[in-house]
């Protein structure tokens, strides 16, 4: 079980996600956050979020996590990761980093949804292909249920 991580589901209906980056990596996040009901705030100077999320339109600030019940720092930018993960774990706000997995406190699951069930997929964060696959057949699966 070394490296592997607890799979726990959370109500985020109305609770703040802060989101560090709207790059392909954070518009990500963003949807799947916004999909669960999270009241997301995006933090990227330059791009903006997928609709529905509250933009902050500038560079990351010390005091942009504050308030927030989870964080995910994904920037292209190695120190402002860094810097987002020391100020999530310095307020007890459960980050995850998209360029570092040993700063993660939570992996960001690939998400299957089907037939009122939910299933979040990850690996010890070096199997990307595999989780790949096995969220892609957890769907085929899941899709089953809609029809039954």
């Amino acid at each position: 079980m070394d490296g592997l991580r607890f799979p726990m589901f959370v109500d985020l209906r109305g609770r703040r996600a802060v989101v560090i980056g709207c790059g392909a990596i954070g518009a990500r996040r963003i949807r799947v956050l916004l999909s669960f009901g999270a009241q997301v705030r995006a933090v990227d100077p330059l791009t903006s979020p997928p609709e529905g999320a509250e933009w902050v339109k500038r560079p990351y600030e010390r005091g942009d996590v504050d308030g927030a019940f989870l964080c995910v720092a994904a920037t292209d930018d190695r120190a402002v990761n860094h810097a987002v993960c020391e100020e999530a774990r310095s307020l007890g706000v459960p980050v995850s980093v998209a360029d570092d997995r040993d700063e993660c406190d939570f992996y960001f699951p690939a998400v299957c949804i089907g037939g009122g069930l939910v299933a979040g997929v990850v690996s010890d964060g070096t199997g990307h292909g595999k989780t790949a696959a096995c969220a892609k057949e957890i769907r085929r699966i899941l899709e089953g249920f809609d029809e039954a």
